[in-house]
């Protein structure tokens, strides 16, 4: 690519000495032409996408349809949305469930250092075997009905392969973007990864409008999992992110995949030299956590099935509307990055209690045993009352989606550096996991309702409290190099000074 050294077209940071000097980033001229179109940043973050569409999309929806009416819960039975219900006993899916979440929660804590080494292609071509191996131990399951071994196991890899993944789609969908535009690709990224549930549930919805039947044969199965396999292919077709130029002409630093010791070491210095991130922690650990109520203890709960569908349906339309308008406000350049922050914490605190203070007139009403699984008195659409019911988990789907959009884009603004990233989103998924983990397990075990409701409304009011702090004292208007560690550690993890970085290693901020 030909480098340009025009002085107006270089970008810097400021680095941090008595004098003021800058540490000037070069810019690199973009693809022209088709060629321009596939290594356009966007493009990539569509590809990046369609590999999430492809494989937890499609089934993401069916956590939220709920599974209880197949004496079933959990991620585990995903599917059961499109009908594959009691293939799978309860021990079983417990099991499977236990060992997901316990691998996802270890290995994710771990997965940034292996996306580091191994490189972002790889480590979601990895990633996106699991979903794989996922769908066909329902297969074989189907076809072997005491293969509960296999689904088990497949859980457990499935948990590995889901840090994978999702550490490594993180790491590039933030570092791709420039500072302004953070918000935007997020939003691009939520959109299309929600259409996967979006068409999940179109799907249930059409089978459960005039039918309680839930079983599923084989070929449902077998095209989910064809489905699942193109997903595995698309890392493949993706461009290298060492050769990705951003929209401003910078360079993507990707990371320069150092020996183990010292990719270990990296993740030590994360938490070392950027401790505010664990003021996050409580944000991360919320993040799963209202599912279960807001999937099992309400939608299970309160609806039927077909109410269920539809509702399913609506909730992950609402995510895409809110994803995309919440990352909206977070790149508007006319105000300072500092005021967005703030501004997309007011926005979350506000939705937080709108939603919770009108849930809880409805939780209020019935409890485990006054609503068990099989009452013939739950709410059909038809029912009255049910539209406001509707809303509310309209309201539940726009938190969820400016929820996980905002965690991310505050992670986007703590550095723009892959490697880092990398780390920040393993951290953000390791601790979600475990919150998904803790949520499921309580509301296995039959905790009330109402606890389910208040521990909910709890944690994520907590979150919030200590994500202020963390704002307040870490987002800064622009991102300096001398915040960007891993950038400034060479291969031997010695950390240079600011003036030691060479050009190209430096990455963008926004000016």
């Amino acid at each position: 690519m030909t480098q340009h050294h025009s002085s107006e077209k270089e970008i810097g940071y400021n680095s941090g000495s008595d004098s003021g000097s800058e540490n000037h980033q070069a810019i690199y001229e973009r693809p022209k032409g088709i060629k321009g179109i596939y290594y356009h940043p966007v493009t990539q973050v569509v590809m990046l996408g369609f590999v999430c569409f492809m494989g937890p999309g499609l089934y993401t929806n069916s956590i939220s349809v709920g599974s209880k009416i197949n004496n079933t819960q959990g991620l585990f039975n995903a599917l059961n949305g499109l009908g594959g219900g009691g293939q799978v006993d309860p021990t079983t899916s417990a099991n499977s469930n236990s060992a997901l979440y316990s691998t996802f929660a270890v290995g994710a804590f771990f997965s940034g250092s292996i996306n580091n080494k191994v490189g972002s292609r790889l480590t979601l071509l990895l990633g996106t075997t699991g979903y794989s191996l996922y769908i066909g131990s329902y297969l074989a399951m189907n076809i072997h009905p005491h293969a509960g071994a296999f689904v088990i196991a497949a859980g457990a890899i499935l948990g590995i392969c889901a840090g994978l993944l999702w550490t490594a789609q993180g790491s590039l969908m933030l570092a791709y973007a420039t500072e302004s535009q953070k918000g935007k690709f997020i939003g691009i990224f939520w959109g299309i990864f929600n259409l996967g549930a979006v068409v999940g549930a179109s799907v249930s919805l059409g089978q459960n409008f005039h039918s309680t039947a839930n079983a599923v044969g084989n070929g449902t199965y077998i095209g989910f999992l064809i489905l699942t396999l193109i997903g595995v292919m698309i890392p493949l077709l993706m461009v290298d992110p060492k050769k990705m130029v951003r929209t401003d002409g910078t360079k993507v630093s990707a990371p320069r995949h150092p020996s183990w010791k010292v990719e270990i070491y990296g993740l030590w210095i994360t938490l070392v030299t950027d401790p505010w991130v664990i003021l996050l922690f409580p944000m991360f650990l919320a993040s799963n956590w209202f599912y279960t109520w807001q999937f099992n203890d309400y939608n299970d709960a309160l609806f039927n099935i077909r109410a269920r569908s539809l509702n399913n349906l609506v909730y992950w339309l609402s995510q895409i509307v809110g994803s995309i308008s919440i990352g909206f406000l977070l790149d508007q350049r006319a105000i300072s990055r500092r005021i967005r922050a703030f501004s997309g914490w007011t926005i979350l605190l506000g939705m937080v209690f709108v939603v919770h203070i009108w849930a809880f007139f409805y939780q209020k009403q019935y409890t485990r045993q006054s609503l068990p699984p099989d009452s013939n008195n739950k709410f059909d659409i038809f029912s009255h009352g049910y539209v406001q019911r509707l809303w509310l988990y309209i309201f539940c789907g726009l938190l969820d989606a400016m929820w996980q959009t905002t965690a991310y884009w505050i992670m986007g603004a703590m550095s723009n550096d892959p490697a880092k990233l990398a780390h920040f989103i393993g951290f953000y998924k390791s601790i979600q996991s475990a919150g998904a983990a803790g949520a499921w397990r309580a509301d296995a075990v039959k905790t009330p309702f109402m606890n389910m409701f208040i521990s909910t409304w709890v944690l994520l009011a907590a979150g919030l409290v200590f994500t202020l702090p963390m704002i307040y004292l870490r987002v800064k208007d622009t991102t300096d190099l001398a915040d960007e560690t891993l950038i400034r550690m060479d291969d031997s993890g010695k950390i240079l000074a600011t003036d030691e970085v060479p050009r190209e290693r430096t990455v963008v901020i926004e000016k």
